[in-house]
């Protein structure tokens, strides 16, 4: 392709100065020409893009289809119910309840239900009247000496740097107004999570906001900021689902010096947080951090998140609690479907264990060790509607957090940036310019109108499955399609030779 770029320009070149000089046609076409020559011979000689060397300036073509393909795929190609991780008619659904306008879709479903992998509701004949108020939770256990009641559904955790400063501000405004609780993500409490909503402080690896100098906990900085009014819990990270048994990622791109101060470290350069905690080392160093943390607290919530990967490990943590008699307030369990702004795609896909054998786990080992009254159970990865709330409830869980909801109520529209401070929509940024697309009062109201309509939905399942409270929720009320096939066994079995004919 190179000898033939460089004949036919050659030849255009020359064609076109000579039709300037015997036609006097202009120099423009000419000029371009060449600049395209020019630009063709340095494509040759450099080493780093082998399709540059081999097509030169046509090259150029494919980075730039490349770069716009998740638009591409996303608006000319995508089906209602294709899309990953979440499908066009589950970003819709966001979009509209965050809208507050219907979310009613027409004509039937979409989906092919007609599967194996089908789950549903089974609804009552006898449904009951749908419940308007939103359903909270006490958060709280034997030690706590400042129970919190929560919402059904929260803020998941999301830290300001990997989010823009505009989002983290309507995040917590919105939860000011719909009086539930914003988890801040391990880049610390900062000014922007204080806007009056109610905020759950998580504390990761890198002890961001509670650091010392050689990045370490520091306990006097953790009790100035863990008794703020506004922080109502504390969680401590022990992994997450996108990443497990990997730190938090902060790209340089978005290491801004405002975020560098605020968490303590170098600015524009990648922050790599450690995989594990420098405070604890095993089960039983975790408890006494529970323990430490509920004291200069001053007896607020503690609770710990985690991504169960072998399973043994959180037996023994349970059995590390029962041992010194302190129990945690609340486990955090994220599925490895999880989110996350940054995270190596071997991680995200290939380690960690799925939110529904995980959440299920979790609950049947501490209703094993007979501690499941002690202890709320939290879960987090991929709760976007009123349906995946029950489910979830279902499974084991007391209450839910969602990250990605709550973004595409900030207007995200999955355009897969989060990690090269390019977000359009400014959610995921850290571009002023990009930012200031994002405005707060009209994006706070959003986030509120979706916590508010996800969980006015959620009641609505719950009346139609005839149940009145959701500690009623197990899982006889959904159904999956593999049961249809015993079904059809029962009610058109193979063998009819012993009816008797009429």
């Amino acid at each position: 392709m190179r000898i033939k770029f460089f004949t036919y320009g050659i030849a255009v070149f020359i064609s076109s100065m000579a039709s300037h000089f015997y036609f006097n046609t202009g120099l423009l076409f000419p000029i371009i020409i060449l600049l395209l020559l020019v630009i063709g011979f340095f494509n040759i000689i450099q080493p780093k893009h082998a399709i540059l060397r081999n097509f030169p300036v046509l090259g150029y073509f494919r980075y730039s289809f490349e770069s716009i393909a998740p638009e591409i795929q996303q608006y000319f190609i995508e089906r209602n119910t294709d899309g990953k991780p979440f499908s066009r008619s589950e970003r819709a659904l966001a979009y509209q309840r965050a809208k507050n306008i219907d979310a009613t879709t027409p004509f039937g479903t979409q989906l092919d239900i007609n599967q194996s992998n089908y789950e549903g509701i089974k609804h009552s004949v006898f449904p009951v009247k749908v419940n308007h108020d939103l359903p909270r939770i006490l958060v709280g256990g034997q030690d706590c000496t400042q129970p919190y009641s929560a919402s059904l559904l929260n803020i998941s955790a999301m830290s300001f740097g990997s989010l823009s400063e505009n989002a983290i501000v309507a995040l917590n405004k919105g939860a000011l107004k719909g009086n539930f609780y914003h988890n801040t993500g391990e880049g610390g409490l900062t000014e922007f999570h204080l806007h009056g909503g109610d905020v759950t402080w998580q504390i990761g690896t890198g002890y961001f906001g509670c650091r010392s100098d050689e990045g370490n906990f520091d306990a006097e900085k953790f009790t100035e900021k863990a008794n703020t009014p506004f922080v109502k819990m504390i969680e401590i990270k022990l992994s997450q689902g996108a990443k497990p048994g990997h730190g938090g990622v902060l790209p340089a791109e978005k290491n801004t010096e405002q975020i560098a101060k605020i968490r303590g470290v170098k600015p524009h350069t990648t922050i790599l947080s450690p995989p594990s905690h420098s405070a604890f080392h095993d089960a039983s160093g975790l408890i006494h951090f529970v323990a430490l943390l509920r004291q200069l607290s001053n007896g607020k919530p503690i609770g710990f998140k985690l991504c169960i990967g072998q399973t043994n490990e959180f037996e023994s943590i349970c059995q590390e609690m029962i041992l010194q008699n302190c129990f945690p307030d609340f486990i955090t369990v994220d599925g490895a479907e999880g989110g996350t702004g940054a995270a190596p795609l071997e991680f995200s896909d290939g380690v960690g264990m799925p939110f529904e054998p995980a959440l299920i786990f979790v609950n049947k080992t501490l209703i094993r060790l007979n501690i499941r009254d002690k202890i709320r159970v939290i879960c987090s990865g991929k709760i976007i509607s009123g349906y995946s709330i029950l489910r979830a409830i279902a499974m084991g869980a007391d209450m839910c957090n969602s990250a990605r909801g709550f973004m595409f109520s900030l207007g995200c529209i999955q355009a897969l940036r989060c990690n090269n401070n390019t977000c359009p929509t400014g959610v995921a940024t850290q571009n002023k310019m990009l930012m200031k697309g994002l405005v707060v009062t009209d994006k706070s109201e959003r986030v509120y109108h979706f916590h508010k309509n996800t969980l006015h939905a959620a009641n609505e399942l719950l009346a139609a499955a005839g149940k009145s409270s959701y500690e009623e929720v197990d899982g006889s009320i959904f159904m999956r399609g593999d049961e249809f096939s015993h079904l059809a066994d029962l009610y058109f079995p193979d063998n009819l030779g012993s009816v008797t004919q009429y």
